[in-house]
């Protein structure tokens, strides 16, 4: 479905519809809470092969960590798969549920730094970097802040934090496809703060009180559950939107988008080219509203070399099946590189 990228960086677009081709399900051999400074503990596991290639998986959100089923997109048998929650979310600690958590110490910058130390800490030499998302976006950063540590790169639905970028998802551009559900989006906020959603939101969401920033951030949460995918899915929809989960998820969304993920802007794509000599896939769904095409593009276009597999029936989601195709076909091909 996609051809290794010594072969070509040709543009490949996949339009087969498939089953799931995830592996069997497995149990993490070894797991354990990373200390990484400011009162921060993150959750890590390893699984698959412990003498197999090594490979980190970032999630997105940011905020939304990690799920038992991100280990089946690689071979057990052939991988050392590394997964963490990043800070603030999944089974790190503090949680970013908890109103009091300080996100001051959450932001790219730390994460990229919290990444070095787990490779470090779990001996590792170089990895497979892989993110999903706004893992995309991490995954970008921490390569051109450790290019040297790298061996391959696998990014899905690439987010770069442009301006723009955040506007068409959260400032009324997607409302042109989605326009009932972004209703539901704005309704929380009174007619005059709409003109600027994501600070509107950031005032909810920064609110001590649970009244004001819990129905804040599952009507956050919901919009972009209920638009991932490009067919309703209403299990994924009413996980995200559950209270705790929810609140985490969009009060460290928002404060990264506030901020514009402290890029500048452009910064990680202009800056692929210290990327120029690590293999790489990028698969990119077709029908994504949440990080439309655009980004992908924009992004092969600075880096050639890079294969691009754009999947024809496909929304954003890792949990489609025409995703996962993609995602593990890229992940066999490294596998024994």
């Amino acid at each position: 479905m996609v051809s290794t990228p010594d072969e070509s960086s040709a543009a490949h677009v996949s339009s087969h519809p498939v089953s799931s081709p995830l592996y069997p399900p497995i149990e993490p051999y070894e797991s354990g809470e990373l200390l990484v400074g400011d009162g921060q503990r993150i959750y890590w596991e390893c699984s698959g092969n412990p003498k197999g290639k090594p490979v980190v998986f970032l999630h997105g959100g940011p905020g939304a960590g990690t799920s038992a089923w991100h280990r089946r997109l690689f071979d057990p048998e052939k991988y050392r798969i590394v997964l963490f929650d990043q800070r603030g979310c999944g089974r790190s600690t503090p949680h970013a549920s908890d109103p009091g958590d300080d996100l001051r110490y959450n932001t790219t910058w730390h994460l990229v730094a919290d990444i070095e130390l787990l490779r470090k800490n779990l001996g590792i030499a170089r990895w497979q970097v892989f993110g999903g998302s706004w893992g995309s976006a991490l995954a970008l950063a921490y390569a051109q802040t450790h290019p040297a540590v790298v061996t391959e790169i696998i990014l899905r639905g690439v987010f770069t934090l442009r301006r723009h970028e955040l506007e068409w998802f959260y400032e009324g551009g997607a409302s042109a496809i989605f326009p009932d559900l972004w209703e539901d989006f704005i309704a929380p906020i009174p007619v005059l703060e709409r003109s600027r959603m994501i600070d509107a939101y950031h005032r909810r969401l920064t609110d001590p009180d649970p009244n004001v920033h819990v129905p804040a951030a599952v009507a956050w949460s919901r919009w972009e559950a209920s638009t991932l995918t490009l067919r309703p899915d209403a299990a994924l929809v009413a996980s995200m939107t559950e209270p705790a989960v929810a609140t985490a998820f969009a009060r460290i969304e928002n404060h990264y988008f506030v901020h514009g993920g402290w890029f500048r802007e452009g910064q990680l794509i202009e800056d692929v080219g210290i990327l120029r000599d690590i293999p790489a896939v990028i698969v990119q769904g077709r029908y994504d509203i949440c990080t439309p095409p655009m980004t992908a593009w924009d992004l092969r276009r600075a880096w050639p070399e890079a294969h691009f597999v754009l999947v024809a029936d496909a929304g954003h989601s890792a949990t489609e099946p025409a995703i996962q195709s993609a995602l593990v076909a890229a992940t066999d091909r490294f596998a024994s590189r």
